[in-house]
Parts: structure tokens; sequence; C-alpha cells
């Protein structure tokens, strides 16, 4: 039996120059533990419509660039650099939600769900968001409730959980089409599944690098793999 392809979008280094594509290494072995055949996208339009139509599902991993700036609440914008990344990213993405596939987004990939589904993000989530924790802290960890009854709370199986913890942005504004499946004990939006999807979720935290440990939130790669089945 055939192994789902699931396409995993690169990250490139924005701030050294962006002449480089990166990924965690995590994140294939997650896929890869998970039953999937994880396969790296780089940024050529050629490669849009193979992924859409000759992979199963889709990864969108972490990075720092800028959204564009109606992304974001009213009067801000991004203070990452650009990437050549989104424009391949959104319409791999959009072509996606379209087709009802699988897609898990991870930290900016969660943020990149959560716009396209008529969220708004802050760039700067202490700026916006006085009272909450430090959130861009690597090497750090803090505590997730997950929402009963979510498909997150399904893969997990467990109602807290610990995470760790680097970005900067933020969800800001909810959006109908989307459900905030997990928060941090300070508010902060940690997880998302767009409500008219089968299989549509985003983490704010980085799973990839729980890939080599047994952190119950393994299960997510697991459902993505089912779902791309």
């Amino acid at each position: 039996m055939r192994k789902p392809r699931i396409a995993i979008i690169l990250d490139e280094n924005t701030s050294t120059g962006g002449n480089r594509y990166e990924a965690a290494k995590g994140y294939f072995l997650a896929v890869s533990n998970a039953g999937g055949l994880p396969l790296g996208i780089p940024y050529l339009t050629d490669v849009v419509d193979v992924v859409l139509n000759e992979f199963d599902g889709l990864v969108v991993v972490g990075g720092r660039f800028a959204y564009p700036d109606d992304w974001y609440i009213s009067g801000e914008t991004s203070r990452s650099p650009a990437s050549e990344r989104f424009d391949i990213e959104r319409a791999i993405m959009e072509g996606y939600l379209e087709k009802d596939k699988p897609i898990l987004g991870i930290c900016a990939g969660m943020q990149s769900l959560a716009c396209l589904n008529g969220c708004r993000l802050t760039p700067d989530l202490r700026m916006s968001f006085p009272t909450a924790d430090e959130h861009d802290k690597r090497d750090h960890v803090h505590a997730v409730d997950i929402l009963p009854g979510t498909r997150l709370a399904g893969m997990v199986g467990r109602p807290r959980i610990d995470v760790n913890t680097f970005h900067r942005e933020a969800i800001a504004q909810l959006s109908p089409a989307v459900l905030a499946s997990a928060h941090a004990d300070d508010g902060i939006v940690e997880a998302i599944e767009v409500v008219s999807s089968a299989f549509a979720v985003g983490l704010q935290w980085h799973q990839e690098l729980f890939a080599e440990t047994n952190h119950p939130g393994n299960g997510v790669f697991r459902g993505l793999v089912q779902a791309a089945s």
C-alpha cells in the first residue's frame, strides 16, 4: 500500500540573505514516524500544481517573514523581512483548502492558515497583550489547555500538555471560520481548526521538535497522515 505523500513547504534563511532553503529534520521524521512519506517543497511556480494534484497532505512549517499588511490588526505591520516563500505557500494552501485536502500548519504555518480564513495577527504579542507571558523564548516550555471535543483533543488525548514557545507574532482576532482549540494560560491562541475543513489544523508551537520523544502532541502528525490516507 502506498504511503501518503506529505508535502513540506521549506523555510528559508530570511535573516541572512534568503539564499538557502531550511527545514528542521523533525518535520520529516515526525511525518515518517506517523506512516507518511515526507517530501520538501521549494519556492518554484511549477511545483504548485504538482503539490495540489499529486500529494495527499501538507505541512506548512515555521519561519519568520512578513505577511501582507492587511493580515495584521489595524495600524500594525510586520517587523520581519519579506520572503519568496509567501506566494508559493499561499497558492498551495489556498488550493488545499479549496480541495479540502489535509493541512497541518506549525507556528508561521498556523498563522497563514488563520489569516487565509479571516483571522488577523499582531506583529508583537507583548505589545498587543501587555499581560501576556514571554512567548519568544527558545528552550522554554509552557502549558496549553486543549478545548474538549475538538479534533486536536481527539489526537492528543489529554486536556493539558506542555509545549515549547518561540514566536513573537500571534493571532489577535479570530474569525467565525476558525475555532481556537488550545490556549496558553495567558489567553494566547495556541492551536486552531478551520471549522469547514475535514482536516485543517494549526499549532503555534513547534511540535516537530518533539519528534524523537513520546510527546502526546505527536498524535497530530498521525492524525494528518490518517486524514491523507
